[in-house]
């Protein structure tokens, strides 16, 4: 009877913390501090990027993504946060895909979050980690990673 009732509480308590760790609507205000311009940091010579986002709703943020050389457009990306279904995703819009790209956000930390997405080729997994007025994004999957860097526009 007490190897059940201790049986029966571990059980409870393994699924209070695991549903406490997925972000849900009610996490979304915890995304706000993307908001702005955020500046790529110099990865190649000739080159620059940036991340610009703006809350366009109490469940809705919107972004874009660039890369540059010189006067020259390499890469641009339109991206969103959003709450669809009481869940929290991450949105990819890239010229090289047929359709959006969606990443649900599987958890937030103190200036950051994860997005993954397993079924997706590359990036599987994104992670945005902020330290003061800079910004870490890691992009993985497959066996391979890569870190950007930027700086919070004033």
């Amino acid at each position: 009877m007490m190897k059940a009732f201790l049986l029966s509480g571990l059980l409870l308590w393994v699924m209070t913390t695991v549903n406490a760790q997925i972000p849900t609507a009610a996490d979304f205000p915890k995304l706000h501090w993307l908001e702005g311009t955020w500046i790529k940091k110099v990865s190649r010579p000739g080159r620059t990027g940036l991340e610009q986002w703006e809350q366009t709703s109490a469940a809705a943020m919107k972004g874009i993504g660039v890369t540059m050389k010189d006067n020259d457009t390499l890469f641009k990306e339109g991206l969103q946060l959003l709450v669809k279904d009481n869940a929290l995703y991450y949105v990819a819009d890239v010229a090289e895909n047929k359709g959006l790209v969606w990443f649900k956000i599987t958890a937030i930390a103190a200036g950051g979050f994860t997005c993954e997405n397993p079924a997706h080729d590359f990036p599987q997994k994104i992670v945005y980690q902020k330290t003061d007025e800079q910004l870490k994004v890691t992009i993985s999957g497959e066996g391979k990673s890569i870190d950007f860097f930027f700086g919070k526009k004033p």
